[in-house]
């Protein structure tokens, strides 16, 4: 089975990067079967790509409809989605955990 059958939502927009001494960042996060990227439309704004398998744990957290997902990388970069949607937040968290694991 290809990891690519495993991703449930391909794409979200309106998504927030929020990365320690890096300004917060909003745009659309894709995941591929190998990466997540979360690029946005901003100018002087770097795109992120993160290998599914450096991700070595995750955290979901959900307010109202705003869920958020931490990310702690093997890397040790702690990365962090505000995701508008619960159920999108739910289908991204389990499609980057499947590849991941």
């Amino acid at each position: 089975m290809e990891f690519a059958e495993l991703i449930k939502t391909p794409r979200v927009d309106n998504v927030v990067l929020h990365r320690p001494f890096y300004p917060a960042v909003e745009g659309t996060l894709c995941l591929t079967g190998h990466h997540l990227i979360l690029s946005s439309r901003q100018d002087n704004t770097e795109e992120l790509w993160l290998l599914h398998s450096n991700i070595d744990a995750i955290d979901k957290r959900f307010v109202g409809s705003l869920g958020t997902i931490i990310i702690k990388c093997k890397d040790f970069r702690i990365i962090q989605l505000d995701i508008p949607g619960m159920e999108e937040c739910l289908n991204i968290a389990s499609s980057i955990e499947n590849p991941s694991c």
